[in-house]
């Protein structure tokens, strides 16, 4: 497993210790074995699951209300012309 370890630490670039290669060792010893015991699992009748939880949007009626949504972004405006902002030019053209 000590190999596994060093191609993670690679991978995730990150240095390590030699206790800390031997802790996290022996962590995926153990990770790998609760794996193993899942795959003994009879789940042949188990529906595949993204949620353990039923899980729905929840939608409300699309309705067009009339916005003042220009007004109210162009009310602190110092200069507008229209329903735009003025602004003074900043790219000089050919």
């Amino acid at each position: 497993m000590e190999m596994n370890v060093d191609q993670v630490a690679l991978l995730a670039r990150i240095k390590l210790e030699d206790a800390e290669k031997k802790k996290l060792s022996q962590d995926l010893e153990r990770i790998l074995g609760y794996v193993k015991t899942l795959e003994e699992l009879d789940t042949k009748d188990v529906p595949p699951t993204s949620h353990v939880l039923a899980i729905e949007n929840v939608f409300r009626k699309d309705e067009a209300k009339p916005q003042q949504i220009i007004e109210d972004a162009l009310k602190h405006a110092p200069e507008r012309e229209g329903a735009f902002f003025k602004v003074p030019k900043v790219i000089e053209g050919e």
